[in-house]
């Protein structure tokens, strides 16, 4: 077929190099290289015990200083960078040793002596630090443990300065000790760092009283390991704080899924699992959360307390808003249509929804007309004079929606202006959005608590209009919100279906709906033209790893134009896998960013300039969000800092040490491509991604593309994901909860 004779590709990627078994390294640090507090990772040159040279160490190394001597497990390989200088002609290749264990020992030699006590204690310079040990000699450290007084027998140290040396190394004494303490419970060097950066010198006291608290305070520390670390201290199988901390742990699970609250039976056999006890005894554990008011049962349902308060939230302020009767989109009934627009009945209503109520929702898919009425809603907005706000869950939804009105479009987060300094929205129902009308943008996205909040901003008599594609997945968040609002009864709906003519063209938006409606996609004719839908056949995930690295890097930038790190996005059904977000980003990043800019590694990744990345979590200071995408404009050493330039024009500021909260973005989940358009879209869907395959999943990934969609998979892949129009349920009393206000308003005698 011709897309075959463009785009297929018989290359086979070469097979991982088998386990190594871990190799031994003892030796002298001399110098640190590079450290990253955020996460432990440091680069170190050290040189072996009884050999000459140096090596460098990379790996959980943070807090070792000049002068310890190491012991080390791992493995020696072979590291290749990029050097400006000359001597080293561009390339730079050398043996180094990556660290998977270790241990740090104060030096004992008077050269290592005097290089720890430069490098590791402030105030303290190679000088000082020289006198020192040719004054005491290996009586040093006892010195600086128990007399500090006799440091001022050196001259130029005062008491005063003698007394603050002394505290900095107590200090680091016992910051030692309790690395030590906590590696000898089984918890890693990486960890160590994140549990020092947590809580500070108190982190062994703290891991001491209750490690079950790390599950829910610590990144990277699920209940799994708190209870291993627990186990290694002695608490028993049944001890209240690990029956707790199981059933804290198992509700987020259950909330990660999706679901809003959970059953208490379910609950329970998910903390029996857990801890491998009897439900007798894991009940035990719901119990005490509940009477720790860590958890909530209520409605016959368990709940954590700020999902509880914005599931019953929610309906209170969705009814208020409805019953306004004096609500500023009534003002647009005078305003004609614009002169020469066209538009279908289903439209007509659409637009006309909004004058009628207060509240209205505009749902549909790809194709049937939907900016046509969101630009015309604005546009008699504007001729009625309100004021109108325009908002969507994404940077790149809040940009489409700017160029289809003409008007600034922020993000919900951006929109409710968030304030650190106090851990909250400024706009809630104490302080609300100035603005008459309200329009969002894709709203399948809204979990829950977003929802909640942007509800809370809303001044009654404010006229609301939501726009989504219900038949996308839902959100990331807890909920089934937009969903819930649909069939709430408390909005004004209008199914948008009318594929218009221009759109009709389009085989991606052809194909997108024949998916929805359960049918597989339709195979582009042979043509010597260009098309905007390819699927190439193809199940070998090695060869469809290959075909995409070509396709991405090379055919399609020099068949159709784009630019592969701006305009061609991978959306794969999951992280995992050779066809998988992990395996292909660090492929495409070798081909398209190959390591000729400003660079840094952070553990595993190395980032450099240009390079694409999103954003894995929320940050409300910098008001950067899960999702959120972007490209390293610069990385300046000196500083310790990097610019991000985000799909919606904005530049932030990050400080090295908060990289650990970015990722490589070449190939992205497709849940994570909610809420954004691509121009062009590769989507592997391969049979490996059984576990994936549903209806709404594909759908949404081909709706992602706005010119160009290429699948790659087999028919029987797709197939199964056509067929698989199964929701995977969340449990959530959302929809219960407006129902019973519906029927309560209803009952209301009338005046």
């Amino acid at each position: 077929m011709q897309e075959q004779n463009l785009f297929s590709d018989d290359r086979r990627q070469g097979k991982s190099a088998p386990e190594q078994k871990l190799e031994e390294f003892s030796g002298e640090v001399l110098r640190v290289r590079f450290e990253n507090p955020a996460n432990g990772f440091a680069i170190v040159v050290a040189r072996p015990k009884g050999g000459r040279g140096e090596i460098s160490l990379v790996g959980n190394l943070c807090g070792v200083y000049a002068g310890q001597r190491i012991e080390a497990k791992g493995r020696y390989e072979n590291h290749e960078y990029t050097s400006k200088a000359p001597r080293h002609n561009g390339i730079v290749r050398e043996e180094q040793f990556r660290v998977m264990e270790y241990t740090a020992v104060l030096p004992k030699s008077k050269a290592g002596l005097e290089r720890y006590l430069a490098s590791s204690i402030p105030g303290i310079g190679p000088k000082t630090a020289e006198l020192l040990v040719d004054h005491f000699g290996e009586e040093l450290p006892k010195v600086l443990d128990e007399s500090a007084r006799r440091l001022t027998e050196v001259p130029g140290i005062g008491l005063k300065r003698a007394q603050e040396i002394a505290r900095i190394w107590r200090a680091s004494s016992a910051r030692r000790e309790s690395m030590i303490y906590l590696q000898g419970l089984g918890i890693s060097p990486a960890l160590c760092n994140r549990l020092f950066k947590r809580y500070g010198e108190n982190a062994a006291s703290a891991v001491e009283a209750n490690p079950y608290r790390l599950a829910e305070e610590v990144d990277g520390i699920g209940f799994a390991k708190a209870d291993a670390i627990a186990r290694a201290q002695g608490f028993a199988e049944d001890a209240p704080e690990r029956l707790t901390a199981a059933a804290l742990y198992a509700q987020n699970l259950l909330i990660a899924a999706g679901n809003v609250c959970s059953d208490p039976q379910a609950l329970v056999e998910q903390v029996a699992a857990l801890t491998g006890t009897a439900p007798e005894v894991a009940i035990k554990g719901v119990e005490g959360a509940i009477s720790r008011c860590l958890l909530i049962r209520q409605d016959a349902r368990i709940y954590t307390p700020r999902l509880l308060g914005a599931e019953t939230n929610l309906p209170r302020l969705i009814r208020e808003l409805a019953r306004a009767k004096n609500f500023a989109g009534a003002r647009m009934a005078c305003v004609s249509a614009k002169p020469g627009l066209s538009l279908a009945p289903e439209q007509s209503e659409a637009v006309w929804s909004t004058a009628r109520g207060p509240l209205s929702i505009i749902t549909g898919g790809p194709g049937v007309g939907k900016t046509t009425v969101v630009g015309e809603i604005v546009r008699r907005a504007r001729a009625a004079h309100l004021d109108v706000a325009l908002a969507a869950p994404t940077g790149r939804a809040a940009k489409r929606l700017s160029e289809a009105t003409g008007l600034v479009a922020k993000t919900i987060h951006r929109l409710l202006n968030y304030d650190p300094a106090h851990n909250e929205f400024i706009h809630d129902e104490g302080n609300h959005l100035k603005c008459e009308l309200l329009i969002v943008d894709e709203c399948s996205m809204l979990d829950l608590i977003l929802a909640n909040h942007l509800f809370r901003a809303v001044r009654p008599g404010t006229s609301v209009v939501l726009i989504g594609d219900a038949d996308q997945l839902p959100s990331v968040g807890p909920g089934t919100v937009f969903s819930d609002l649909i069939h709430s009864g408390f909005f004004a709906v209008t199914r948008l279906t009318r594929i218009f003519r221009q759109a009709a063209g389009s085989r991606i938006i052809a194909n997108a709906h024949r998916v929805n409606r359960g049918l597989p996609p339709e195979r582009p004719e042979n043509s010597a033209g260009l098309q905007d839908f390819y699927w190439i056949e193809q199940d070998d995930p090695e060869r469809a790893a290959a075909t995409i690295e070509k396709l991405v890097c090379e055919r399609i930038p020099q068949r159709f134009g784009f630019d592969p790190v701006s305009e061609i996005q991978v959306l794969c059904p999951m992280n995992r896998g050779i066809c998988g977000t992990a395996t292909l980003n660090e492929a495409l990043r070798k081909r398209l960013n190959p390591g000729d800019k400003a660079g840094f590694q952070l553990g595993e990744r190395i980032f450099r300039e240009g390079d694409r990345v999103m954003q894995t979590a929320n940050d409300y200071e910098k008001s950067v969000f899960n999702g959120d995408l972007g490209v390293i404009e610069m990385i300046i050493h000196q500083k310790k800092k990097m610019i991000v330039r985000f799909d919606d024009d904005r530049k932030v500021e990050f400080p090295l040490d908060d990289a650990g909260s970015l990722v490589h973005a070449y190939a992205i989940t497709i849940h994570k491509s909610q809420g954004s358009e691509f121009p062009a879209v590769v989507v592997p869907i391969l049979s490996q991604h059984f576990v994936m395959l549903q209806r709404n999943l594909l759908y949404t990934a081909m709706t992602r593309a706005g010119k160009l969609l290429i699948l790659i998979g087999s028919r029987k892949a797709v197939e199964i994901a056509v067929r698989n129009s199964r929701v995977e349920p969340r449990l959530s009393l959302l929809a219960r909860r407006f129902a019973a206000l519906r029927e309560e308003t209803q009952n209301v005698p009338q005046e």
